[in-house]
Parts: C-alpha cells; structure tokens; sequence
C-alpha cells in the first residue's frame, strides 16, 4: 500500500470534522445478564470491521481510579529530568521514554518525519519471581523499574493495570462471539497474558512546525487498548474515508480500539485503525493507555472464522512477542541501542 500524504498543516487543526464514536454498553453484560449479549457481539463486530474504535460504557472502572491514575503520572512527569532518567527504557521496553525517541518507520498510511514530542513512562506485566521468562531472563519479561521518592505511585500504577486487564479478559466472550467464535475460545491465549501500560506527558506547543505530532500516525501493536479520554483535547482517528477526525466521547466511557495483532489474526477484518496524537495548543496533556494481550509466546494462527477459499490466510502463524518486537525495533529511535541490534 502506497503511503498517503496526511501531512498536518498548523494552520489547519482546526479544520477537522468531528464524529461521535459508537457506544457499547457492557453494564449488562458484566453482570451476568444475558439479555441483548447477541445484539451487542453483533455492534461490537461491525464497529470493528469499519471505524475500529468505539466508547465502552458500564465498564465498571470506578472515576475515582482513573482521577488517582492520572494524578500519579502527572506526579511523575513532573519529576526533574535527571530523576526520570534514572529509569530510562531499558532492552524489556520498560522505562521512561524522552522526549524526541520515537518515530514510526513502517507506516504505510503517513511518512513520519519528524521524531514525537511526547514523553512516557512505560511499565507492563510483573511475572512473578518464578516465572519461566523472567529466571530465564528473556526480553519482555523483566521487572518493572520504579520511580524513586513518589509513594503511592506503585500501588496505585497497578490497581489502575490490574482493573484494565481483569476487564479485558471479562470482554473476551464479546470479542469471541463478534467473530463468530465460541465464547471461551480466546481464554487460553490469555492465560499468561502481557498488559502494556504507557503513561505519557504530552506538552503543549500552540505554534507546531508542519507534520510534527505529540504522537505520529500509528496503529497500535495489540490485542486491545483500553483508554480513558483524557482532559486535553490530541487524539485524532483516521476514518475508512481516509479523513481525519477529532472522536466525541461519552463522559465517563473508555475508548477501545483493535491493534494489528487481532487485525493479523483476523485476516484483516477487524480493522487496526490508525490514529495520532496532535500536541496540545495550551495546557499539558496526559494519557494511560493500556494494552491488554494475549501471553507473548502463544502461537496464533488466522482464526478460521476469518478464512476460507476467496480469503486465504494473509499472515504466518506467529506469537505476540515476536510481532511486538519486530513493532519495537521499527518504531523507537532507542530500541536498537538498547536490544543490541545496533
């Protein structure tokens, strides 16, 4: 696919449409009320195959969380530089992340050329101390480094991960069911599941040079993420259109999108939908996008709901971990310093 221009051009933030993104209610749902689960895996499949977002309602993540979440990321982002650095991302994609370290090279639907201005304190799952990965001592499965002096920050870090993956594994029937699959069938590749949590610190710049982003274009690498709106206005969703769009969200809701890892193992049916981040034009912006997977080393083939003889399999049958680091290696400036692939 060729690369289409999208280039931003300041003058013109303000020129996007705005669209509503589909609600789904899983109040119901979670409460073991099965009345209208059909009609919902039904919404939850087409949103996915078309726009590839949608805002969750009944989630049951209480506000207070999300509200302590935030405030702690804004704790650490406000640390000096010298003390975030004490923690900088290491080989297992964990760590802070400066400013200017990220670019995504393998776009095919923008040509990033300028480095991101974000920066983001990553963290993902604690594999306990037994754990095969982690005595073995293999990539992605390391221990989280902690900042130091910020107390309170670890605890409430991981209620927030721990709520947003305990949720994602509650919706796994939907997901089942919206592609035609019996409801449990993805439990077992997620028996050993990675969650991927990027706290990020977006400053603002009211006068951005042209094609320069908090964030640039990009779809994400997993299974789901789950995100809370965040206060300042930045995230910009490419529709099927090719339009670029500003989301209107309902208050209280959570933002869920697909990332090319499920879009893979649907044979592209469900869609990856690129998205970006504008930087914001007066105040700070903070987002905590969580990215709930499957284990890293599960094997996964095109489900064969997503297949047949007009539609053979596009992709290998390949685990979570070698995409993501494949997915790393083309997208972070620091990532080839760090892994040794220099």
């Amino acid at each position: 696919m060729a690369v289409q221009d999208f280039t931003l051009k300041p003058s013109k933030t303000g020129d996007f449409p705005r669209r509503a993104l589909p609600v789904m209610d899983v109040g119901a749902f979670l409460a073991g009320d099965r009345r209208g689960f059909d009609e919902l895996a039904r919404r939850w499949g087409e949103t996915c195959e078309s726009v590839g977002f949608m805002c969750v309602v009944g989630h049951g993540i209480p506000d207070d969380l999300v509200a302590r979440a935030e405030a702690e990321v804004k704790r650490f982002h406000d640390l000096a530089m010298e003390d975030k650095l004490k923690i900088k991302v290491n080989e297992h994609q964990r760590g802070y992340i400066p400013p200017k370290a990220t670019i995504v090279k393998h776009s095919t639907y923008h040509d990033n050329t300028r480095l991101d201005s974000n920066e983001t304190l990553v963290l993902a799952t604690e594999y306990g101390a037994d754990h095969p990965g982690l005595r073995a001592g293999r990539q992605f499965f390391g221990r989280n480094p902690w900042p130091e002096n910020l107390p309170g920050f670890r605890a409430t870090v991981l209620e927030f991960m721990s709520a947003m993956n305990a949720l994602g594994r509650a919706t796994l029937p939907i997901w089942a069911a919206a592609l035609g699959l019996k409801e449990d069938f993805f439990v077992p590749y997620f028996e050993d599941g990675y969650t991927y949590f990027r706290m990020a610190h977006y400053p603002p710049d009211p006068s951005p040079p042209e094609n320069h982003f908090g964030l640039g274009a990009h779809a994400d690498t997993g299974f789901m993420t789950f995100l809370p709106p965040a206060k300042e206005e930045g995230l910009q969703i490419l529709g099927e259109d090719g339009v670029w769009f500003w989301p209107e969200v309902v208050p209280g809701s959570l933002i869920v999108n697909i990332g090319q890892f499920l879009s893979r193992w649907t044979n592209d049916r469900f869609r990856a939908t690129p998205h970006r981040v504008l930087p914001p034009q007066k105040n700070d912006r903070y987002s905590m996008a969580c990215f709930v997977n499957t284990s890293l080393d599960v094997e996964c083939k095109v489900l064969p709901t997503c297949t047949d003889d007009r539609h053979p399999p596009k992709y290998p049958e390949q685990s979570y971990g070698a995409f993501f680091k494949w997915y790393m290696e083309n997208t972070y400036t620091h990532y080839g310093k760090v892994s040794g692939q220099a």
